[in-house]
C-alpha cells in the first residue's frame, strides 16, 4: 500500500508540473472499478491542449491491479499500464473546412501477464459545437494498423463529447467516447470456453461534478464512469463495469 501510495503522488506531482508548463487542460483521476472482473484502482493522467496547427491530446492507465495477474501476490506495484496520444493537425482555421482536422495516433500498453499490441492510427475528424462552446462533438474515421493482429477491415470509428452544465447545474459535466473497430483476437467466457472475436466496441461515458465550487477549490470534482464493451480485451461478450472517484483539474 505505501508502495502505490508514493507511485500515485510521485504521477500527480509531475502531472502538476506539466500543467504548469504547458498551460494545458490537465487532470488526474482516480477511480474505483467495481467490476466482478476488476475491483482495483486506476489512475488516469489526461492531457489536451490547443495551438495554432491544432491540438495535442493524451492520457495514461495506471492499474494497481498486480494481485489480479499473480495469484498470491499483493498489490504493492502496478500490474498494467496503458497510454494512447494523439495529433489533430489543422492548419485552415480560418477556411471553410475549420472544421476538419488530419488525425495521428498511437496506442500501446503493458500489462503483467502480457504486452497489448502497439497500434497506430491515421485519418480525418470533424469537430462540432454549439455557440458557447459548453457542448462539443469530434467524430473521427480512422484507418487502423495493430502489430501482429490481423482484422477484417482496418478501420475503427470514435466519437468523443463533452456537456458542460447539463441540466442547467454548475459544475456538472457529462463527457467519454466510444471506439469501435475490427480487430481479429482470442476472447474467452466466464466458464473459459474460448473463440476468435473480429470486432471491438468499447464506451466510457464519465459523470463529473464540481464539489470543489462550494469549498473554495474549483480543481476538485466527483463522479465517475461505466465502460460498457463488447469482445474488449480477451473478454468474450457484453461487459458492463461502473467505477466511482475523484478527479483534480490542474
Amino acid at each position: 500500500m505505501k508502495t502505490n501510495k508514493l507511485a500515485i503522488m510521485a504521477v500527480l506531482l509531475f502531472a502538476m508540473m506539466f500543467s504548469a508548463k504547458v498551460k494545458a487542460q490537465t487532470n488526474a483521476q482516480i477511480l474505483y472499478d467495481f467490476g466482478s472482473d476488476r475491483k482495483y484502482v486506476t489512475l488516469t493522467l489526461e492531457m489536451f491542449k490547443q495551438d495554432n496547427w491544432g491540438s495535442t491530446y493524451f492520457f495514461v492507465d495506471h492499474d494497481f491491479n498486480y494481485d489480479k495477474m499473480v495469484e498470491g501476490s499483493k498489490n504493492v506495484a502496478q500490474g498494467g499500464t496503458y497510454t494512447e496520444i494523439s495529433r489533430a493537425l489543422n492548419f485552415w482555421k480560418n477556411s471553410s473546412m475549420k472544421n476538419w482536422s488530419l488525425h495521428v495516433e498511437y496506442n500501446g500498453g503493458i500489462t503483467k501477464n502480457y504486452p497489448i499490441n502497439n497500434a497506430w492510427l491515421f485519418g480525418v475528424e470533424y469537430f462540432m459545437h454549439d455557440k458557447s462552446f459548453k457542448n462539443v462533438l469530434t467524430l473521427e474515421a480512422l484507418y487502423k494498423t495493430i502489430r501482429e493482429t490481423d482484422s477484417n477491415v482496418p478501420m475503427q470509428f470514435t466519437a468523443v463529447w463533452t456537456c458542460n452544465d447539463i441540466f442547467g447545474v454548475k459544475g456538472l459535466k457529462f463527457d467519454g467516447f466510444a471506439d469501435f473497430w475490427w480487430e481479429t483476437h482470442f476472447v474467452a467466457d466466464d466458464n473459459a470456453k474460448s473463440r476468435d472475436a473480429h470486432t471491438v466496441f468499447i464506451t466510457e461515458p464519465q459523470l463529473w461534478y464540481n464539489v470543489g465550487q462550494h469549498i473554495g477549490c474549483d480543481n476538485l470534482s466527483i463522479g465517475g464512469e461505466v465502460e460498457l464493451s463488447n469482445n474488449f480485451g480477451s473478454t468474450d461478450g457484453f461487459k458492463c463495469r461502473p467505477c466511482l472517484g475523484v478527479k483534480w483539474d490542474f
